[in-house]
């Protein structure tokens, strides 16, 4: 841009010495008309008597300046767009559980933990009209039930304590509470059919830089290990509840991240037992898949006892950005279940369901 610039001054100096050059406007119009460069130069050069020199270096600034000018163009032309960075599962991980002294934050301030999501539109093959189990019996049968509800999950959690134990482990508290609302059925002005209420505590211990290196690039990035209890909060006949230990571990590779945990239940006797045969159904061991291909996230997690492969259950869940320069605010939300167990009240009751709408927040 310079070079033109450089040009154009000397064009209109040129000019402007013409006046008192002697040379005649009809000259200097014919010079300005003429359109091939090399040309016009050379006719300036007779009728002001400019150098040979001067006139190959002015000619060849005009060139280089004009191939500039074009390279520019050809490159800003055929740029091609920049879509948005894949994030590494690690990168989300070690942010989210805080695995480095980098990513180390304050206690005691609550932030997300399951995902939090609103499924206005959730639709089941096979409602659980009168749920029951061995040790409640069978509810009273409702028959007002629709297959379409709502879902609603909402599950936080705090860190408790840090540096606890073993180096960058911590403590954290959580509390999960999913609901299962029968928005759509006036008949029985939508109550809420069950509530699920899970408090836990969860030892989580980073273990990349010491022993985390595994084949194929994999690597595990963390173990976990916890206490928790799960209840719906109701009276019998529909009082489901048990306690439970678990231990597990995350690896990932690029962005593919696998979670395995082994749910070990705590015994309970007499009349205490909601539900006895509760594992035999949703399963002991949990494997969750995740997926992170740019702003969309998927999830594939399977729950089984691996003595009764039939029962069990796998969920899919996929979310992608209302606003795609918002990855944290607000995600259309679709999910897929099949098997037993999507709430604690049909934890031995198949059912295949599809939920669609947003993931309400995530911090």
């Amino acid at each position: 841009m310079k070079k033109l610039q450089k040009v154009s001054t000397l064009t209109a100096i040129v000019l402007i010495s013409s006046v008192s050059a002697g040379v005649s406007a009809q000259d200097v119009k014919n010079c300005r008309e003429t359109t091939n460069k090399d040309q016009r130069l050379a006719c300036y050069d007779r009728i002001f008597g400019t150098s040979s020199a001067e006139t190959v270096e002015t000619s060849a600034a005009t060139k280089s300046a004009e191939a500039d000018v074009e390279v520019k163009q050809h490159t800003t032309a055929q740029a091609p767009e920049v879509s948005a960075a894949q994030i590494p599962i690690a990168t989300v991980m070690q942010k989210y559980w805080e695995l480095t002294p980098e990513e180390k934050r304050d206690r005691f301030v609550f932030r997300t933990y399951q995902p939090n999501f609103f499924l206005p539109a959730h639709i089941t093959s096979n409602i659980n009209k009168a749920p029951q189990s061995p040790t409640r019996g069978q509810a009273e049968a409702n028959e007002n039930y629709k297959q379409m509800e709502s879902k609603i999950q909402v599950s936080l959690r705090a860190k408790l304590m840090t540096e606890l134990l073993l180096p960058g482990a911590d403590l954290w508290f959580a509390f999960s509470q999913r609901s299962m609302w029968q928005l759509w059925n006036n008949q029985d002005s939508a109550p809420f059919r069950n509530t699920d209420y899970q408090p836990e505590l969860m030892y989580i211990v980073p273990v990349a830089d010491t022993w985390g290196d595994l084949p194929g690039e994999w690597q595990i990035r963390m173990l976990q290990f916890g206490i928790a209890h799960q209840s719906n909060g109701q009276a019998k006949p529909l009082s489901r509840s048990w306690n439970k230990v678990y231990a597990g571990l995350a690896v990932d590779k690029g962005e593919f991240g696998l979670n395995w945990r082994y749910n070990q239940r705590i015994s309970e006797s007499g009349d205490e037992d909601d539900n006895p045969d509760l594992i035999d159904y949703i399963g002991s061991h949990e494997i969750s898949a995740n997926w992170l291909p740019g702003n969309a996230t998927a999830q594939l997690t399977w729950r089984n006892d691996f003595s009764y492969i039939s029962r069990g259950s796998w969920q899919l869940d996929l979310t992608y950005p209302v606003d795609s320069s918002k990855l944290d605010g607000l995600r259309w939300h679709l999910q897929i279940f099949s098997g037993y167990g999507e709430t604690l009240l049909d934890y031995n009751f198949r059912q295949n369901s599809m939920g669609i709408g947003v993931m309400l927040f995530n911090f």
